[in-house]
Parts: C-alpha cells; structure tokens; sequence
C-alpha cells in the first residue's frame, strides 16, 4: 500500500512539473508575442511578385499594427476563397475577380476586399524559342499555357491580346487546362510553344536553358485591383480595427518597395525564398519594379474596380457586374 502511495505521490510531482513548464512557456510565448492577434491568411501563390506582403512580415509592420501573421499557401484563387468561406483561414489573399464571383453565387456572408498589393498581371511570357525581336504577332498560330479559365492570369492575357489586335480564340490556341503551379513542368515537359508565368518559375526555366522569356504580360492589361486581401463580410464588421491595422502594414510593405533598392529587398525577403541565390532574387525583384508591377497603395478604386468586371465579361466569364460599394471596404 506504501509502495503504491509513494509512486501515486511520484506521478503527481511529475505531472505538476510538466504542467508548469507547459504553463510557463505558454505566458513565455504569449509574453514574446506582446498579445498580437494572429491572422491566418491563405495566399495564392508563393511568387516574388508578393514582395511587398514579405516585406511587411519580415521589417516587422504587421507587429507594429498587434497583428502576427499565420501564412499558407492554398494553390489557386478557387481554393483560397474556400477556406476563407469555411473559416479555416481569417484572410484570403487572390485575384479579386474570385471575391465578385462569390458574390454573384448569391452568398450571404461574402467576401469583402480591403487592401490591394498589386495592379498588373504577374506573368511574364515565356518562349520555347529565343526571338531577337518578339512582337505579339509572333503568337498567331502558336500554342500557350495560359492558366486555368475564368482564373485573372488568363483573362487578363485574352483581354492583353484582343487590345493589340490578337484573336485569342481564332489566332492562336491558349491551353486553360493546366492548374496555376502545374504550368512551368507542363511547358517543360510537353510541346507548347509559349507558357505564361510568374516568378520564381520564369527565371527558372530560363536558367534550365528551355526557354526565354520575351515580353510582361501584365504591360498589356492596364491598371486592376490584380490581387487583394479579402475578408468575410462579418470578418471584417466585426475586426474594423484589425483590418485597418492590416491595411496599413501592407501600405508600408508597399512605400518600402516602391523606394528601395532591389538587392536590399532580396536581403529582407531572402528568408521566404532561401532556394534562390541573392543575385537570382535581386534580378526578379528587379523585373517587378521595372515594370510597375506593385501599386502605389493599398486604394482599390472604382475605376480599376470596374475595369476588372470588364476583363471578365469580355472572357464570357462574368454576366453582370457586382457593386462596388459592397465589394470593397476603404476602411474607417
């Protein structure tokens, strides 16, 4: 009986000491934190083209704001809108056009947008071929991946073309069956003579020596809320103040972009991309500032809005034009 006391005894002197260690790194971590709310937040996609959103996370913006952010990827604006529908994730970060298409579904508790990163398509045109002196007109009779059908990378590329006097349905074959992070072992492992994509994947083909990258789509397609940051409608009734604080922390990633140097950027976002040597960072940092690719803030207007729902309708993707003042929240 003594023996089963002294053991009885043991177990709970050792069950008290797991449960103080246990509870002491909890106020530990909490401490550290300094009570930052945690977002999860699912983007799209892992590109350079995000810089800004990086920038944010590392130089410590989002902490300045309570905020710590809780990143995953969900390939694809399809998939990010469900798991911001379902609550897995509190933020989704994707094309806008998904959130307009939600809307239109008739969904009650839809998605809000309330801060845009970027305002141009991301990709850049990759050839099998090498060309001296590539005009769209090289594309006529030609086949291309272009991304998956209805999602923004491929709509704005027909909206590109038609506005330079391109057929995309008649002057050439645009293949919309690939997923969006498929498309560059597609190019290299199948026939097309030209795939779009964004960076990291541009370089890398090039640097395989498969392909060469010739023009930036996103030069052709004007000015769009490309991609933004969105919430559920009762998210963000609920959290004006956190998602004002989020809105300012990406505005500050983008003033930081948009004023420095590119081999200083690759230093404080090398953390998301270390399979990338700084010199290979630096180069694509450098493509996406040369061709404005980042917004100047953070404002979706309702012109770009608009010009968005003009994108869709001409792909035959969207049949009437969902209302701004609901789609989009300016903040307080």
């Amino acid at each position: 009986m003594k023996k089963k006391i002294i053991i009885l005894v043991c177990l709970l002197i050792v069950l008290a000491g797991s449960l103080f260690i246990f509870t002491s790194e909890k106020f530990s971590k909490k401490d550290e934190k300094n009570n930052l709310t945690k977002v999860k937040v699912a983007e799209v996609a892992h590109t350079i083209f995000y810089a800004p959103a990086y920038v944010a996370i590392s130089k410590g913006y989002f902490e300045e704001q309570g905020i710590e952010i809780d990143l995953t990827l969900a390939a694809g604006a399809d998939k990010v809108t469900a798991a911001v529908l379902s609550g897995d994730v509190d933020v989704g970060f994707c094309g806008s056009e998904a959130t307009i298409y939600v809307y239109n579904s008739g969904e009650k508790d839809y998605l809000v947008n309330f801060a845009r990163l970027t305002k141009r398509d991301g990709a850049f045109l990759v050839s099998r071929k090498k060309y001296d002196n590539f005009t769209l007109d090289d594309l006529k009779g030609k086949t291309v991946i272009g991304g998956r059908k209805g999602g923004m990378p491929e709509m704005t590329f027909e909206w590109g073309l038609r506005q330079n006097g391109i057929d995309p349905k008649n002057d050439l074959s645009i293949d919309t069956s690939v997923a969006f992070a498929a498309m560059e072992g597609a190019f290299i492992g199948g026939d097309a003579d030209f795939v779009t994509l964004f960076e990291p994947n541009a370089l890398d083909v090039e640097k395989q020596g498969l392909g060469y990258v010739v023009d930036y789509v996103g030069k052709w397609g004007g000015e769009v809320p490309y991609t933004v940051y969105n919430a559920r409608k009762s998210y963000v009734e609920k959290n004006p103040e956190l998602i004002d604080g989020f809105t300012k922390a990406i505005n500050n990633g983008l003033e930081y972009v948009n004023k420095t140097d590119s081999s200083i950027l690759a230093k404080d976002i090398y953390d998301f991309f270390p399979e990338l040597s700084l010199n290979d960072l630096t180069a694509i940092i450098e493509r996406y500032k040369t061709n404005d690719a980042w917004a100047s803030s953070t404002t979706i207007t309702k012109e770009d809005f608009e010009h968005i729902q003009e994108i869709m309708i001409s792909a035959g993707e969207l049949d009437k034009k969902a209302p701004y003042d609901k789609l989009v929240y300016q903040g307080k």
